[in-house]
């Protein structure tokens, strides 16, 4: 079986931040009402953390579960993992409205980090990117100029989250935010 590549390879940009196409985890979307105890049951089995509260992700040792709506998490899963993952969501919520896919190859992940990240991205998305609105365990779906993306927010910086289709687009942009000499100063430095 090949090695899975990320979409552009090993794409880097640095400016006032970096800009680096990131190795992906499975990603399994699950819908289902996130409150019933079946569902978190089968979350928590599946990723070993609780369901997220909204606008949150729960990680732990590169797995875990991003908040996408109130009856959608994107879970991450090893590389490799992802179809048995859905297998074991679907036994364990067989009986339930509930409906688990295999996402990972529909997806690409690019981390954005440096003292500028969050200005890079406040410059292109709709969502509040300030320190206190999005802290590290912060997860928004949202858009990225003119396509969809997820942000996760973490200690040391964000990925983001876009369908694979548009990663070059996505690489573009974050680099275009990311020139050297184009920072706006609107948060403090690491902020």
């Amino acid at each position: 079986m090949p090695e899975p590549v990320t979409a552009l390879a090993d794409v880097r940009f640095e400016g006032i931040a970096i800009i680096a196409a990131a190795p992906t985890a499975d990603m399994v979307t699950l819908r289902a009402d996130l409150a019933a105890r079946k569902v978190q049951a089968a979350v928590k089995q599946a990723v070993g953390v609780a369901v997220p509260a909204p606008l949150c992700a729960n990680m732990r040792d590169g797995c875990g579960a991003g908040w996408m709506s109130p009856d959608e998490l994107l879970l991450f899963v090893p590389r490799g993992e992802g179809a048995a993952k859905v297998a074991a969501l679907d036994t364990a919520l067989a009986g339930l409205h509930a409906a688990a896919a295999d996402v990972s190859d529909a997806r690409a992940a690019f981390r954005i980090s440096g003292p500028a990240a969050r200005e890079v991205l406040a410059k292109l998305t709709p969502a509040d990117m300030a320190p206190g609105v999005f802290p590290p365990g912060g997860f928004r779906r949202t858009r990225l100029a003119q396509v969809p993306v997820a942000i996760r927010a973490d200690a040391d910086g964000f990925t983001l989250l876009c369908f694979r289709s548009v990663a070059g687009y996505v690489f573009d942009l974050l680099s275009g935010a990311a020139a050297p000499g184009s920072a706006v100063g609107y948060f403090a430095p690491g902020a």
